[in-house]
């Protein structure tokens, strides 16, 4: 009976050991989890919910403008063509969502621009076109290498008109056939933020 006692002590003692050793051990554990939890890490790339990969080219007057420039507004990242027709039976509606838009509030920005993208190879259509089609806004970039452009690669565009629309952080929160048409108008204005923005008409 004696003995079974002693057995039975020593195996309660070596339990309480490796309890407490468990406990030591697992503290960190668990406070690295929770850190982990509050700790997001944002992906680059193209698809809807990542940051928009880093876009620096030049415009038509030999500035180097870079996309994250543009950081806290809601910006369309557009890629056209002077020479493609959709892309030019287009460009009115991004002009009438700019001229609407650009000092707007948001829930995620403040105001809306454009970055555009362009495919061209001849700099003199490429600047016709901007002016002809009235794109007022100042961010017009192309390195006018055609489809072999290095920001169509970057964004896998392997067609024109070709979007992405992302929020105050550079985050993508639309692209592709939803900002077509009256799609971009739309698009910015569920974005709006309603309590700055009380006069405009919902």
């Amino acid at each position: 009976m004696k003995n079974l006692k002693v057995a039975a002590s020593i195996t309660i003692s070596f339990l309480l050991v490796l309890s407490l050793y468990a406990f030591r051990n697992n503290k960190p554990e668990q406070q690295n989890n929770i850190q982990d939890k509050n700790t997001t890490n944002v992906i680059i790339g193209t698809g809807i919910g990542q940051k928009a990969p880093e876009l620096k080219f030049t415009s038509p007057n030999g500035e180097t403008i870079a996309l994250s420039s543009l950081q806290g507004k809601l910006v369309l990242i557009d890629f056209w063509a002077s020479w493609c027709r959709p892309c030019r039976y287009e460009n009115p509606n991004v002009v009438k969502a700019y001229n609407t838009f650009k000092d707007k509030a948001f829930v995620n920005g403040k105001g809306f621009t454009v970055y555009s993208v362009s495919l061209d190879q001849n700099k003199t259509s490429w600047t016709k076109a901007i002016n002809d089609d009235k794109l007022v806004w100042e961010n017009h970039v192309s390195d006018l290498a055609g489809w072999r452009s290095r920001a169509a690669a970057l964004y896998g565009v392997r067609g024109i008109p070709s979007s992405f629309l992302i929020n105050g952080d550079g985050i993508i929160i639309a692209k592709g056939a939803v900002l077509r048409g009256n799609g971009l108008y739309n698009t910015l204005k569920l974005n709006l933020d309603k309590e700055k923005n009380k006069d405009f008409t919902f």
